[in-house]
Parts: C-alpha cells; structure tokens; sequence
C-alpha cells in the first residue's frame, strides 16, 4: 500500500472528513515520525510496533560487479520492530476470526 492509498481508504472510511484533510493528517503523523528519528528518538505505537535508529559501522564491502573491495562509510539507518499485537494478528492460523 503506498500513502494515497492509505489516505484513499481512511478518506472512505471517515465520509465527514474531506480527504484533503486526510491527507494533510497522514502526512503530519509521517512527518512527525521522521522528525523523531532524525532527532534520535524512538517512535513506539502501542500494538503496530516502535520505529528507532541504529548506527551500522563502516567496513569494507564488496562490488557485486567486479568483486573488488570498497569502503562501506558510518550510516544510520530507520529500524522498524513490529508489536506484540500485530504480530500475532500477522500469525493468526487461518480460518481464525477470532482476533478480528
């Protein structure tokens, strides 16, 4: 699902807001979570899962072309933990209903 489907199902899903407003909520909660990720924080949303930052060394990769070295720099990257809740409704035997 990309974000004008995610905005396209909660415009339909909330018939009295207008889904530009939809839109502009989306894209508000996206931007905040980036804000806090840049900033170092840690984002958790009870039940979906915490998104945080982790720091991944420099070292010395490969070319997958040529397979010659090549120096790999220091980055951060976004990780993303799912929670408790929506890992067991991801896991659910099938047939089961009984979480919906």
């Amino acid at each position: 699902m990309i974000k004008s489907e995610l905005v396209a199902r909660l415009a339909e899903a909330n018939p009295h807001l207008y889904q530009r407003d939809v839109e502009r909520i989306v894209s508000t909660i996206l931007n905040e979570i980036t804000a806090a990720l840049a900033r170092g924080d840690r984002v958790e949303l009870r039940g979906f899962g915490a998104f945080s930052v982790k720091s991944r060394p420099a070292r010395i990769g490969r070319n997958p072309r040529t397979g010659a070295p090549v120096e790999v720099e220091e980055k951060t990257v976004p990780f993303f933990k799912t929670g408790k809740e929506l890992r067991e409704r991801l896991n659910k035997p099938a047939g089961d209903t009984t979480a919906d």
